[in-house]
């Protein structure tokens, strides 16, 4: 899995890129890439880890989870 930095996130589409940790070609995401229940959201600046996958247009995320914010969680 890697790790990277929502950059930003459309609700109203329904996807975003993610700035992968170590530098590099943004990551595109869309909604039905993240895991979980409910509403699926991002949120710019938010710590995710994804799985990397090449499709036909470039670099997108699958089994995106957000991370706990180490601040909040100590």
């Amino acid at each position: 899995m890697a790790i990277g930095e929502v950059k930003w996130f459309n609700n109203a589409k329904g996807w975003g890129f993610i700035v992968p940790e170590g530098g590099g070609e943004d990551v595109f995401v869309h909604f039905s890439a993240i895991r979980g229940t409910g509403y699926k959201t991002l949120v710019p600046g938010q710590q995710v880890s994804y799985d990397l996958e090449k499709g036909e247009r470039g670099l997108h995320a699958s089994n995106v989870v957000a991370l706990a914010n180490e601040e909040t969680s100590a």
